[in-house]
């Protein structure tokens, strides 16, 4: 593999590799660009590469690029217009937005289209969306709302969920996790990812849970956040005759 990871590459620097590419491109399989400074404007220069015919590049790693909305909507064109031979896409780490995602996630769809692997989460994070799809039957990268209630999702499922909401690509504005056994210790690991991706949540439930003292004063802290923007929280307490409980 041709890995050129944090190598301080530029937009500058991408199109003298692009032009090289262009020239001789039919042995190239692997590119890793990772942790460069490549932004849309080098990713568009990439895509001329993969809209080339001669172009064989099997697996492509991007992950934080600086990559948004407008860098994916010019991969999945790129792929449209060429999509025989890519098979793995890494775009983890960057920050598409909703429509990002969306550009990528229809390319999937296209029967032409031979990606197996496209990676825009950490592992946990992928899997929490996975867990999501599986019970509500929805992306949740294309989702606002999330609700989980009455589901006892347990440390492991917490963990994948604080994952996703570190995630620059979780835009959720509602997360509902009334009467989900959260206690204490999940709570400040819930708290502690919405402290690190504050600006997008306007309503959190937490209702009918034991979030103790710790749990409750991470909520504060995170009240006091600046960035934080969130307009409705729902935290009381637990009720022991409800059948969740028992």
């Amino acid at each position: 593999m041709n890995s050129l990871c944090e190598c301080s590459i530029t937009e500058k620097q991408c199109v003298i590799l692009t032009s090289a590419l262009k020239s001789n491109p039919s042995h190239l399989r692997e590119l890793n660009l990772s942790r460069n400074k490549l932004g849309d404007s080098g990713v568009k220069h990439l895509c001329d590469v993969l809209k080339d015919s001669p172009c064989k590049l099997e697996r492509l790693r991007l992950s934080n690029c600086s990559v948004t909305e407008e860098g994916y909507k010019a991969l999945a064109s790129a792929l449209r217009s060429n999509p025989s031979h890519l098979i793995e896409l890494d775009l983890t780490g960057n920050d598409p937005g909703q429509s990002g995602v969306k550009e990528l996630s229809d390319l999937l769809q296209d029967p032409n289209c031979h990606l197996k692997t496209l990676r825009f989460l950490s592992a946990a994070a992928d899997e929490a969306c996975q867990y999501v799809k599986r019970v509500v039957g929805k992306n949740l990268l294309l989702q606002r709302e999330l609700n989980l209630s009455e589901r006892e999702i347990g440390d492991t499922r917490v963990n994948q969920i604080a994952a996703l909401l570190r995630d620059k690509h979780c835009r959720l504005n509602t997360l509902i996790l009334s009467y989900c056994r959260i206690t204490e210790k999940q709570c400040v690991i819930l708290t502690s990812a919405l402290k690190s991706n504050p600006s997008h949540l306007r309503e959190l439930n937490l209702s009918r849970n034991k979030l103790g003292d710790s749990g409750v004063k991470n909520l504060s802290d995170l009240l006091m956040n600046p960035q934080f923007k969130l307009e409705k929280l729902q935290t009381v307490h637990i009720e022991e005759d409800h059948p969740m409980v028992r």
